[in-house]
């Protein structure tokens, strides 16, 4: 039987959910059409109806408008299992699904949102992370225009109902508009640009108190536009005008920069088939057998240039939003720091090299062990470390990055990114993430410069190994990962 959802090769199984919901469809036809019946539906009659209007819906635009009138009538549970049936759909199919299924698939949000239904908010999240960073594919340009429009055409519902949606839209826009903003003269994306802005500004001017809940990451987002002048704007009434912003209790950027970010954000950059593989790659492939899979994932997700900022969003989601068990850390499993040396080797330009390095150490700057997470550090500093002495240059610029970050991110504040990083260190050491320093400050291959500046950093911390600490194990001979070219 032809698919009525979704695009399948002739060799490929029935994706089970598109089949559940037409088998409940070709059972109720005769029902979903006027006039309907007046009985009251038991449960798995009123679970069929629902799957079954959802395929109408989807299949039969021309009758999209008959099939929710009669949702809103059957309706017992405030829209809650069919609303869990969009998730599904959204999260497992979505990029096969052909496009006139997509847009019904947005107009069917418009009214869920409407109506408030149970579950909406996990509907608005599922397409967010739908649309691909560095993708500028007519497609994914598509996705990203409808759902800002969305959030602006249902402003005050949103409010109103669940204001945190909006929070994530403006973390999913401010990432989205720092690629968009790299391309100029296309009018589609200019459009885009300018209805992206629109959304942003207006949640920054307007909703500064929801805008706060993001954390420090909100500020990361927005140094990367303060070459556009809304948020130059913005940028200097942080600093010098934060009154403007009408939020009772803040008063200087400091109070962001101490708050944490939370890992659903760093989530909503990474598809859920990108975290799944992610989270396959760091949980059962031992380091040396990882080659196959960094090339099967260089193709598939980091296929051309433009898509090379995804490594900015995929090294935070490694730091922040996947911490492996004790178990994992022991095995032979391959650990999150040699992943992210091989996104770091397969960055290429400048500006997204530098992303990636910021996304790795932005926790440092700012590290209070009263509300941040080690796990966070870990990557890191074990990066530095692991990568001695067979990748010394890779040790070489993440330590010299780091002094940089230090003597220039926030000169008003450098007080606190100083004692931010300082801490860092200290905690990663008496933690035991690394048995000392010593492997650093003692390296000879490391530029006596960035030795001298780690000793002044830190003078008052114990620089040899302490019996009381546990062997972490430091190999001097790493074996290789690979790190595939973008034209492999």
């Amino acid at each position: 039987m032809a698919s009525g959802l979704i695009r399948k090769a002739p060799h490929e199984a029935e994706n089970p959910i598109e089949v559940s919901l037409r088998e409940s469809f070709q059972i109720v036809e005769p029902k979903l059409r006027p006039p309907f019946p007046l009985t009251i539906p038991s449960q798995e009659e009123y679970s069929n109806l629902n799957r079954a209007i959802l395929y109408g819906i989807l299949c039969e635009s021309h009758l999209a408008n008959v099939h929710i009138k009669h949702l809103h009538g059957i309706v017992t549970d405030g829209y809650g299992y069919f609303t869990s049936l969009l998730i599904k759909i959204v999260n497992d199919m979505y990029g096969k699904l052909f496009d006139s299924v997509k847009r019904q698939l947005i107009w069917v949000a418009h009214e869920t949102v409407h109506v408030s239904a149970v579950g909406f908010d996990g509907l608005m999240v599922a397409f967010l992370r739908q649309i691909a960073g560095g993708d500028f594919s007519e497609g994914n340009l598509w996705l990203c225009f409808e759902m800002v429009s969305l959030f602006l055409s249902k402003w005050e519902s949103l409010l109103e109902e669940d204001p945190s949606v909006l929070t994530f839209a403006l973390y999913v826009f401010l990432r989205l508009l720092a690629d968009h903003c790299r391309v100029s003269n296309v009018e589609r994306i200019e459009a885009l640009k300018r209805i992206e802005i629109e959304f942003c500004v207006r949640m920054l001017r307007e909703q500064f108190c929801l805008c706060l809940k993001i954390g420090r990451d909100l500020l990361r987002l927005l140094q990367d536009l303060v070459h556009k002048p809304e948020f130059c704007a913005i940028w200097k009434d942080l600093l010098l005008n934060p009154s403007s912003f009408r939020t009772e209790g803040f008063a200087d950027i400091t109070q962001i920069y101490r708050t944490r970010t939370s890992s659903r954000y760093f989530l909503l950059r990474i598809t859920p088939e990108m975290e799944s593989q992610v989270r396959f790659l760091l949980t059962h492939v031992k380091l040396g057998s990882q080659k196959r899979y960094q090339v099967w994932f260089t193709k598939k997700f980091l296929a051309t240039p433009e898509r090379e900022t995804l490594l900015i969003d995929m090294v935070r989601f490694i730091c922040c939003a996947h911490h492996p068990s004790n178990e994992i850390i022991q095995s032979d499993v391959i650990q999150r720091w040699a992943v992210i040396g091989w996104l770091l080797k397969s960055g290429k330009k400048t500006h997204v090299e530098a992303n990636m390095k910021i996304s790795l150490f932005y926790d440092w700057l700012f590290f209070d062990d009263k509300v941040d997470n080690i796990m966070n550090l870990e990557p890191a500093i074990l990066l530095m470390v692991h990568s001695i002495p067979k990748y010394i240059d890779m040790t070489h610029s993440l330590l010299e990055f780091l002094f940089i970050l230090l003597d220039n991110y926030d000169l008003d504040r450098k007080a606190m990114v100083l004692g931010g990083i300082s801490s860092a260190f200290h905690i990663l050491v008496r933690k035991g993430v690394v048995q000392s320093l010593d492997v650093l400050v003692s390296c000879d291959m490391l530029s006596p410069y960035l030795r001298e500046r780690l000793r002044k950093l830190l003078p008052d911390l114990q620089l040899h190994y302490s019996r009381e600490l546990h062997d972490c194990n430091i190999p001097c001979n790493i074996t290789p990962l690979f790190l595939p070219s973008f034209e492999s």
